[in-house]
């Protein structure tokens, strides 16, 4: 099941490629630009830089083509070349990116939870770390799911381009209703239950209760959990609904993905719950947007 990411502006570079000098030129848009992991050799729900995707976007041409990733910028937006018309371009959720660009050729993705956070169970609130293939998981309906496998991932933070490596913080009380009961951090990815919406983290950054965690915080390297359950699921992680893993993300990311493949070998595409899904603020509904907003200095 290739991974498919959502973006709304296209930065157009013309034929020269990025370097140290390059600004950013006024974005192509709003509109849609959707990148899909499905021109590589796998469709794990990754594309290594010099490795092909499908772009889709009116913006750039107007018929699906397939890209090479040329690299990410530093605020993390991936490059592509785009063979058809010549060009290289930046895709993006930001309208108003000034200045250089920068550019990189290394990136990875993250979709977890990070160490510390407390996911309750039948025996009451246990750190994610310590989950066991087997413990008992509570549901956001109260009904409880076995843990089947909680997946390691090593984030490496010295060479990933910066934005795309930064977890996202949700203070406590944040998402309201006093949720999360205590500070919540997870990758930018990773989808939290929000007036029936699946909204990615990072779609819901407002720059003061809900905010990208420095690097510096995080040393060079950090680690990340995903639980696996049977299902989809929606769990509480520090008494917030969070989804369990969604094999849209290829579960090789992880460090021990071999303890996956001995348990279980080749296993059926997993079925997402029925909610809608915001990978990007664009698609955060309005209403999210405005209860979940940052407070207004008086």
């Amino acid at each position: 099941m290739p991974t498919i990411e959502t973006y709304t502006y296209a930065y157009v570079l013309g034929t020269t490629a990025p370097d140290a000098t390059t600004v950013y030129p006024v974005p192509d848009g709003p509109g849609s630009v959707t990148v899909e992991d499905s021109e590589d050799s796998t469709a794990d729900g990754f594309t290594a830089v010099g490795d092909n995707a499908l772009l889709n976007s009116p913006l750039l041409v107007p018929f699906p083509v397939t890209a090479q990733l040329y690299g990410f910028t530093s605020s993390g937006d991936p490059v592509f070349f785009e063979p058809l018309t010549g060009n290289c371009a930046i895709v993006s959720n930001n309208p108003s990116l000034t200045g250089n660009i920068g550019f990189t050729t290394t990136g990875t993705y993250a979709y977890c939870f990070a160490e510390g956070t407390e996911i309750m169970t039948d025996a009451g609130g246990k750190p994610v770390e310590q989950l066991k293939i087997g413990h008992m998981v509570t549901t956001a309906d109260g009904t409880l799911a076995p843990v089947k496998w909680i997946g390691r991932q090593t984030v490496s933070t010295r060479f990933g381009p910066a934005e795309r490596l930064m977890p996202v913080r949700f203070a406590a009380g944040s998402l309201g209703d006093g949720l999360p009961h205590s500070d919540l951090t997870v990758t930018a990815d990773h989808g939290m239950l929000v007036d029936g919406v699946i909204c990615h983290a990072g779609a819901l950054v407002n720059g003061t209760t809900i905010t990208r965690v420095p690097l510096a915080e995080m040393g060079e390297t950090y680690t990340v959990y995903h639980i696996e359950t049977e299902e989809h699921e929606i769990i509480l992680a520090n008494g917030a609904p969070a989804e369990t893993f969604i094999d849209n993300v290829s579960r090789r990311v992880f460090d021990n993905y071999a303890e996956f493949e001995a348990l279980y070998g080749d296993v059926p595409e997993m079925e997402e719950l029925p909610y809608p899904r915001a990978m990007s603020a664009r698609q955060v509904p309005g209403h999210i947007r405005a209860r979940l907003a940052a407070p207004k200095v008086a």
